[in-house]
């Protein structure tokens, strides 16, 4: 459920304002309404905050892999962000002063580890010695005339050096500064020093805590600076103007607007009070954009992490999907899944899981309970379907073939059977696969049901929100989409339609044009309206049409896991194995190589099944139902209330 807000000004007197503040952050109920503001205190504010981020990122990404290793405590910097990236910026100096020295290295290293004073003083003594690399084709051609000493050659190069003057059309080699001995020193020296600033890295983890708690402090002096910095002032004259005097002030008075939930309104009211602030309070307005709260009982809040998952909030004027979102995802991921095993295996693994976080932290998380729903979900499905690893009914135990229900057998009636007075079958018409006819029938009835229930949640809006003539036009949609089911039915299920089909069809659009626009004036000229928009209508008929059969993607994917699933039960021929009459180490070799098949095979169509779910379970409940006939369009964003963070809140 979306919690009613109410928009409320807070005025105050401009000189009391931070400590207006620090009563309101104290109270923690208010969502101030954010505005692009910038002052020299917010933008040093907001560097702390990033240099603090990047020494977190640094002290982790040299942190033990495993945290029983991370230091437990140690001496605190004053200016920890300061002394990391110094360091951090320290070894990023090494680093490239090494690059540096490589590269004048490998530059100079064919020449040798010469002496330079030496070369000095043989230049003072024999005439000036200009060097070169020559290529041998170069080298030949140096005339008699010209003293060449020749320090190396190799196949391809002659480094020497030319006696007293250079070389007409070469270019001289440029010596070093440093021998190539002390580079190669200097370069070990700089790995000592990089290594050392490194394992001083990995033994500050002891400081994230304190980065933590450091960076709550930022974040909440950055929320107190914008709030500052984004107040809105009027000034006012203290006094008549006639009794002023040179040296009156000018009283500014400041006001901050935002929003908070109804149910905590009184706490802001009794915090004003004693303050001495000023309430306006208002329900929002058209145009306006409460942030979204939403509360639900302990069972619909499972679905939170996956929303958060998904980054999807509804607008503040939209709904609240929870309630039916979580029992339709339940459905659609028990279909896709399709397995009671793969369901036994998930909920082993989250029940250990569950036991385990709820043994360290003494609650179990949300996403923990709902994957075990989900999981419990996936056995109930694939018991009634007979579907264990995808072996054959046949092959399964007496107990587990109670469960399996008659229509899920090849044998057995359809669905259909229940009403078929009602709509009856073409005739002589009998599917040839049975249990895959009615899990498709179960499909366009999962689409329906859930599609209807969207028209009427809207109908249930519009009457609420004093609009019945817009609702009437709804109720024609609901009723044109029943129509469609019979006719999706029909052309893919090979069912008779039935007489009243077009009826509802023509009739539910009837009413659809005739409504869709009564929203005050002339009647005939919103009906003209509705008519004038007669071609996005008929889309919207067709794409509806269209959603009803996107359903079939639940039997689809279902199907296609099962048949990966046999695929991989025949590659591992197990069951030939049981039966063969092999000697012990045979058998052992072969089950080995069997079993292993079998894991990696259903592991990976286990991993398939999620991004299946992923892909198809969750846009059948956002695009489908929330989008195209809920017309959400999320576009909300979440209630985060004005708090000054407390020392206390890290842990």
């Amino acid at each position: 459920m979306i919690v009613k807000m109410k928009k409320v000004s807070i005025i105050t007197i401009d000189n009391n304002i931070e400590e207006s503040l620090e009563k309101l952050g104290s109270l923690g109920v208010v969502h101030i309404e954010k505005k692009d503001v910038s002052s020299e205190k917010l933008v040093l504010l907001l560097e702390n905050k990033k240099k603090l981020e990047k020494a977190e990122q640094i002290i982790i990404s040299f942190a033990p892999k495993k945290q029983s290793a991370w230091q437990k405590d140690g001496e605190v910097p004053k200016d920890i962000a300061a002394t990391v990236l110094s360091l951090y910026d320290k070894r990023k100096e090494l680093q490239e002063q090494i690059i540096k020295n490589s590269r004048e290295i490998s530059r100079i290293e064919a020449w040798g580890d010469f002496d330079l004073d030496l070369y000095q003083e043989i230049s003072k003594a024999c005439g000036m010695l200009y060097p070169y690399e020559l290529t041998a084709k170069s080298y030949a051609k140096i005339g008699d005339e010209t003293k060449i000493l020749v320090l190396k050659k190799t196949k391809t190069k002659v480094f020497c050096f030319s006696v007293g003057k250079p070389l007409d059309g070469e270019v001289q080699f440029a010596l070093p500064n440093v021998s190539l001995h002390k580079l190669k020193k200097t370069n070990e020296i700089f790995l000592k020093e990089i290594y050392t600033i490194e394992e001083n890295f990995s033994k500050m983890t002891y400081l994230l805590k304190k980065i933590k708690e450091v960076f709550l402090q930022e974040e909440s002096k950055i929320e107190f600076e914008m709030a500052r910095a984004g107040r809105e002032i009027i000034d006012r004259e203290i006094i008549e103007e006639k009794q002023a005097k040179p040296n009156d002030k000018i009283l500014k008075i400041a006001f901050l607007q935002g929003y908070i939930p109804i149910t905590k309104l009184q706490i802001l009211q009794n915090g004003a009070s004693e303050a001495g602030l000023a309430l306006y309070v208002t329900d929002p307005e058209e145009g306006d954009r409460p942030p979204v709260l939403i509360k639900n009982n302990a069972f619909i809040e499972m679905t939170k992490p996956l929303f958060s998952f998904l980054g999807t909030i509804p607008g503040y004027n939209e709904y609240d999907i929870g309630p039916s979102f979580l029992i339709f995802f339940c459905i659609f991921f028990a279909m896709i899944f399709g397995d009671a095993a793969y369901g036994t295996i998930i909920f082993i693994t989250i029940a250990f899981i569950g036991f385990y976080i709820k043994a360290k932290t003494g609650k179990i998380p949300d996403a923990i309970n709902l994957f075990a729903l989900l999981s419990i979900s996936t056995i109930v499905w694939g018991a009634i379907n007979g579907s264990w690893f995808a072996m054959p009914q046949d092959k399964l135990p007496g107990i587990l073939k109670a469960l399996i229900i008659p229509q899920f057998k090849n044998t057995g009636p359809l669905f259909l059977d229940f009403f078929k007075n009602f709509l009856g079958l073409t005739e002589g018409y009998q599917p040839s696969n049975v249990a895959q006819w009615n899990v498709q029938f179960l499909c366009f009835g999962v689409a329906v049901i859930q599609l209807v229930y969207s028209h009427i949640k809207n109908i249930k809006r519009l009457i609420n929100g004093n609009t019945k003539a817009v609702a009437v036009s709804q109720a024609g949609w609901l009723v044109m989409m029943i129509g469609l089911y019979f006719l999706v039915l029909f052309m893919l299920l090979k069912i008779k339609l039935p007489a009243f089909t077009m009826y509802l069809i023509g009739g539910g659009l009837g009413a659809y044009f005739v409504f869709a626009n009564q929203t005050g004036g002339n009647v005939f000229l919103n009906i003209g309206k509705s008519f004038a928009n007669i071609l996005p209508t008929f889309l919207n008929v067709v794409g509806s049409f269209a959603d009803i059969i996107s359903y079939i993607r639940l039997f689809a994917v279902g199907l296609a896991g099962s048949s990966i699933a046999q695929s991989f039960n025949s590659m591992s021929g197990l069951e030939k194995i049981l039966e063969g009459n092999f000697s012990v180490g045979q058998f052992s070799i072969k089950i080995f190589g069997a079993l292993l098949i079998l894991i990696l095979g259903h592991g990976l169509n286990m991993m398939m099944n999620v991004l299946s779910v992923i892909v198809h379970g969750i846009r059948l409940n956002l695009l489908e139902y929330a989008g195209n006939h809920l017309g959400m369009e999320w576009s909300g964003y979440s209630y985060k209330p004005f708090v000054l963070k407390q020392e206390a809140e890290v842990k």
